[in-house]
């Protein structure tokens, strides 16, 4: 129940600084997926230098670049959702007349709504007789509880001492991104409904955008 409040809170904050400074929470939004980005590729790099140039490395390089890419992907994907990046096929349902076509793109955006909310938690679906239960957010919480750490990063030892915690960094902290890349999902998902009712968008997915947004960006790293 923790969790979930606090990710209704944050939704909430959220939604309120982008009624205020929509450019702020995009720019935000971009900075820390390039953060995520650079760091994974400084320290892939720095750990091919270390272990082929001096025969040494970092144990926990592995586990902290792989976390970190897991990261990248479910907070990237709510923004791609926001942004209508992800690529999709629509050339079946563009066939349809507009009221169709529009009531498609409303069914999808809500799967996506539906999906989101489902894998943070399934409990819900006991009211309509489903026999399913747990999510996202009890398996963290889980995590939580136990207070079980991950398997190669550990604290540095000043860190220890200071705070008193154990010697590997709790997996909690690793694990935080899975639910609340979900709910920013399913965030978005919904944002992309209202939009798609109001006519301000046609589809969740690019679409036949792909090809013009391919088109756009071919030359972006020449630039």
């Amino acid at each position: 129940m923790g969790l979930t409040l606090a990710i209704l809170v944050f939704l909430a904050l959220l939604f309120v600084a982008e009624r205020i400074k929509p450019d702020w929470v995009q720019r935000t939004e971009e900075n820390i997926l390039a953060i995520l980005l650079a760091t994974i590729t400084v320290v892939s790099f720095a750990q091919v230098i270390a272990r082929y140039g001096f025969n040494m490395g970092w144990g926990g390089a592995l586990e902290f670049t792989r976390i970190l890419f897991a990261w990248m992907i479910l907070f990237g994907m709510g923004f791609g959702i926001k942004m209508g990046t992800h690529l999709g096929v629509d050339a079946l349902i563009r066939k349809f007349p507009p009221p169709l076509f529009k009531t498609i793109a409303l069914f999808g955006a809500l799967c996506g709504v539906f999906y989101g909310v489902i894998l943070l938690s399934a409990d819900w679906l006991q009211l309509f007789g489903a026999n399913t239960k747990g999510g996202a957010i009890v398996y963290w919480s889980k995590f939580f509880k136990i207070g079980i750490g991950l398997d190669d990063l550990r604290y540095p030892a000043w860190f220890m001492d200071l705070f008193g915690v154990q010697e590997r960094v709790h997996r909690w902290l690793a694990y935080i991104m899975l639910p609340l890349g979900l709910a920013l999902f399913a965030y978005r998902c919904l944002q992309a409904v209202l939009q798609i009712w109001r006519g301000d968008r046609e589809l969740i997915v690019a679409g036949h955008e792909a090809e013009d947004l391919v088109a756009e960006n071919k030359n972006l790293l020449r630039d």
